[in-house]
């Protein structure tokens, strides 16, 4: 997620933004047209992916360890997401 929402600001600006969070990112591209339909599974990603990232809490949820359906969920999220950027992307060309 943190590679496609970089590669619309790449896209749409010059300047690359230096952070890791999904959450700010989402910020930068949403004026383009990118619209994430789930903020709150974007929230949920974050948590995990900036603990995993840096591991003092080894990439724990609110709940605990990741759960193979959070992984599902994710992924699917992840999926769509592409689908939906690709298509704004494809509509600038």
């Amino acid at each position: 997620m943190e590679k496609l929402l970089k590669a619309v600001i790449e896209e749409f600006q010059t300047a690359l933004v230096k952070t890791h969070n999904l959450e700010r990112l989402y910020e930068k591209v949403k004026p383009n047209g990118v619209v994430i339909s789930d903020v709150d599974l974007l929230k949920r990603l974050n948590e995990l992916y900036i603990d995993s990232r840096y591991p003092s809490d080894s990439g724990l949820l609110p709940y605990g360890k990741p759960k193979l359906e959070d992984a599902q969920e994710f992924y699917s999220f992840a999926e769509k997401t592409y689908r939906e950027v690709k298509a704004v992307l494809k509509e600038r060309t």
